[in-house]
């Protein structure tokens, strides 16, 4: 799909109308009912009551999340959390996901990747079929109406301009365009293509100030950073027995250290890097225990490529774990192996904001992270963990605290309180009704 002998994006064909002939809408996505309430005990009374005020105004809005898929990723673990306290603070909240074949999510694969800076090659056919895709998800979008709706991310962000075409007319509501990653190194070309349709939007959203091109131009623009659930079954406490049973099911001996890096197989969290760093670590500690672990999401065909290449580079290894939600890895499993690990690493080379940092330091770990994106937001470096740049530096750190197990639960205490502090779910779901409101008000 790139130029010649680019291998990874092979040679593709639009996809006609008549494919779609049996979808009617955008398949809504089914959450779990969630209440504010049980979260007054960890961050206090004044969150609450300041969510509350902020949700009145909003009583009985029409709230409209799309993205690109349920499952897989932090867009939809927030999702999944954020709306149903959406609903809970007065608001009709809903979650649905576009459709969509390999050959438009691997377009917009490359479409991630070149906006986080990574040179592909790119001609006028994957960019028509990026459109074309948007204008089907349009005509599957229905004739209902929101107060706001709020895409995520470049897989949709074509719907607002593709709805306006085929209806004569821009749809009505705040529209607001979330996006979730780095766009300081964007690819000119792909920036340039992807521009337009976003400053057709009311707002656009970022996680950090530095993330904001300077040539959008937009109504409003808000810095919201991300959160966790800390009542999930992915972040909530968990008995003795369930580790030991999750451990013993998946090989892992909990008397020998454990390092764990969460997260997709991307070039961006360099698995590859973390299998280095683990082995000059195990040259000092030879008993450690390496743990990768990651969802393998519907819209990311990617990641088989460098589940493929962690694999081998692994080799036969019998201390390094690839665990994936194909072997039955689920929430409960992933809170099990970051709470159960001494480091948690999160070797990013380019972070929109990378939310496991924020699990890892949640279950009291400190976190050796890449000295990128959102990652310094979570991790202060020498209070709730260590910035790196190299695989050199994250097997030193890792080594210390393996070696300094006193220092590594001081860190952990520390960023356990810098999360409940800053970067739990309530907070986020404050910024939303702020942001919400601000719009109404026409600001």
């Amino acid at each position: 799909m790139g130029g010649e002998g680019s291998g990874l994006y092979a040679p593709f064909t639009v996809l006609s109308t008549t494919a779609w002939a049996g979808s009617s809408l955008l398949q809504p996505v089914l959450t779990i009912p969630r209440t504010i309430e049980p979260y007054r005990p960890i961050v206090g009374d004044a969150p609450l009551a300041e969510i509350r005020a902020l949700a009145e105004p909003l009583r009985g809005k029409r709230v409209l999340h799309v993205n690109a898929t349920a499952f897989g990723g932090g867009v939809a673990e927030l999702l999944g959390a954020v709306v149903p306290l959406m609903r809970d603070a007065g608001l009709q909240a809903e979650w649905r996901v576009i459709q969509g074949a390999d050959e438009f999510f691997t377009v917009t694969k490359a479409m991630h990747n070149s906006l986080q800076g990574m040179a592909l090659p790119w001609h006028s056919e994957m960019f028509e079929l990026w459109r074309r895709y948007n204008a089907l998800n349009a005509q599957l979008f229905g004739d209902q109406a929101y107060d706001f709706v709020v895409v995520h991310d470049p897989q949709p962000a074509g719907v607002l301009a593709e709805l306006a075409r085929l209806r004569g007319a821009r749809p009505p509501g705040k529209w607001l365009w979330r996006c979730h990653i780095d766009l300081t190194a964007a690819l000119p070309e792909v920036w340039a293509f992807l521009r337009p349709y976003v400053e057709q939007y009311d707002a656009a959203i970022f996680t950090l100030a530095e993330y904001v091109k300077q040539d959008l131009r937009v109504p409003l623009v808000a810095i919201v950073p991300p959160a966790i659930d800390p009542l999930s079954t992915k972040n909530m406490d968990l008995s003795a027995e369930t580790v030991a049973q999750v451990l013993a099911r998946y090989g892992i001996d909990a008397s020998r250290p454990i390092i764990t890096q969460v997260s997709r197989f991307d070039p961006w969290k360099d698995p590859l890097g973390v299998i280095d760093a683990y082995r000059l670590v195990k040259r000092v500690v030879p008993e450690v225990q390496l743990l990768l672990v990651a969802s393998m999401a519907s819209d990311d065909p990617e990641g088989w490529s460098y589940y493929e290449r962690a694999a081998h580079r692994a080799g036969g290894d019998r201390d390094i774990h690839l665990l994936t939600n194909l072997e039955g890895v689920g929430n409960t499993e992933v809170n099990v192996f970051q709470r159960c690990s001494q480091v948690v690493i999160q070797k990013s080379i380019r972070e929109g904001f990378g939310l496991v940092v924020s699990e890892g330091l949640w279950k009291g770990r400190p976190v050796v992270g890449g000295n990128t994106g959102g990652i310094p937001l979570q991790v202060l470096d020498g209070t709730t963990g260590f910035l790196v740049r190299t695989v050199e530096a994250c097997a030193e750190k890792t080594l210390s605290l393996l070696q300094h197990p006193d220092e590594a639960d001081r860190m952990g205490a520390a960023g356990r309180e810098h999360v409940r502090q800053h970067f739990l779910i309530t907070r986020l779901l404050r910024d939303w009704l702020r942001v919400f409101n601000q719009l109404a008000e026409g600001g």
